[in-house]
């Protein structure tokens, strides 16, 4: 059971860094009434890994990557505004990307799919929404690498976003991240299994695709958090084969059972592309520099969060954000949470995330 639809965008699309694909789908669910004049919509933009289910509904009971936040009287309330979540152009839960099918060819995509940007999944939701009649937005609001496309969906199409909510995002990339994310896609590529993106569908890079996951997880929580989680714990029961370097403790059992599971729901090169989209976002290509680009945006308002314990989007990117937002003449509300979560604390301190979104979205 799913409450997906898909809508194809007219005729073939450009991508900004060359290459055209012939045919994009990309894959969308909703929520709540969309008002008579069209001008309650919210665009909800996602991670690299969730798809468009956000929330559980009566075509798909199943819960949503943000079942708390999105719904009726919650912060992003479906009583007020019609929630749009756009699966991201290059993913591989139902839009076009590298596991999709080439038309042309009959084949999958794979290492032939475009290079992909951030501006590029910005503009791909865009033309959908306009598909599907939708001009304006009410606001448009996204966490991590959602972040990074609502904010080049702002600076894209300035005159049709009235709000922007960018959570534990960047205006670029910092060398840490990218050094993670390149030893992440190193990882992948480096798999015997990979095969240059040639894999199978059933035999896909299991080893290079869990090592990148891990490495993700260990940066999505904080220190701080592993500390308090898992301590000094040890599993209960060890390798039976009597590894010396098997499993032993409680937070290596953690991270090989999350990781082991996302194996099975995500695809390897579609990783990969999303993964470097992230690497080569940069708000300074729109205007020179960093400033230029932030000033093309003209939401009314903007709400910026960090989280005091990111070191993956670090705080003084939301600060950053927000400084030359504030520069620019923009209205903004910039809040630092001292969740001890890390850049996943979106995810799971509702408790902190939910009023501070609530309350905004309450005053546009």
């Amino acid at each position: 059971m799913t409450a997906r639809r898909a809508v194809r965008l007219p005729g073939p699309f450009t991508l900004r860094h060359g290459g055209v694909l012939p045919q994009v789908d990309i894959v969308y669910e909703t929520w709540g009434e969309l008002a008579p004049a069209r001008d309650n919509v919210v665009l909800l933009c996602t991670g690299l890994s969730p798809g468009s289910h956000a929330r559980s509904s009566a075509a798909d009971p199943s819960p949503g990557w943000w079942e708390e936040m999105v719904g009726p009287g919650q912060a992003i309330d479906t009583d007020r505004f019609h929630v749009v979540c756009m699966n991201s152009l290059g993913s591989c839960h139902g839009s076009t990307g590298a596991a999709s099918v080439d038309p042309r060819t009959g084949r999958r995509y794979r290492m032939t799919f475009p290079v992909l940007t951030i501006e590029d999944i910005a503009t791909a939701s865009r033309e959908a929404l306009r598909v599907l009649g939708l001009s304006r937005l009410r606001a448009v609001v996204g966490p991590s690498l959602g972040g990074m496309t609502a904010l080049a969906y702002a600076l894209l199409f300035p005159d049709e976003v009235s709000s922007l909510v960018t959570i534990s995002g960047a205006a670029r990339a910092t060398p840490f991240a990218t050094a993670v994310r390149s030893l992440q896609r190193e990882a992948i590529r480096t798999d015997p299994g990979w095969k240059g993106g040639e894999y199978a569908e059933d035999a896909p890079p299991v080893n290079g695709l869990r090592l990148a996951r891990k490495l993700g997880l260990i940066t999505y929580r904080s220190a701080r958090e592993w500390r308090q989680r898992f301590g000094r714990e040890r599993v209960e029961v060890r390798d039976p084969r009597g590894d010396p370097f098997g499993i032993e403790f409680e937070v290596e059992a953690y991270l090989e059972q999350h990781a082991r599971a996302f194996v099975g729901t995500f695809d390897a090169n579609c990783y990969l592309y999303l993964s470097r989209a992230m690497d080569l976002f940069d708000v300074a290509e729109h205007g020179g520099s960093v400033e230029a680009g932030l000033a093309r945006i003209r939401a009314a308002q903007t709400l910026v969060i960090g989280v005091e314990t990111d070191f993956l989007f670090p705080l003084d990117q939301q600060e950053e954000i927000a400084t030359l937002l504030r520069k620019a003449g923009r209205t903004v509300r910039f809040e630092a949470l001292p969740s001890i979560q890390g850049h996943d604390s979106f995810l799971v301190d509702m408790d902190r995330f939910g009023p501070v979104i609530g309350d905004f979205l309450a005053g546009i």
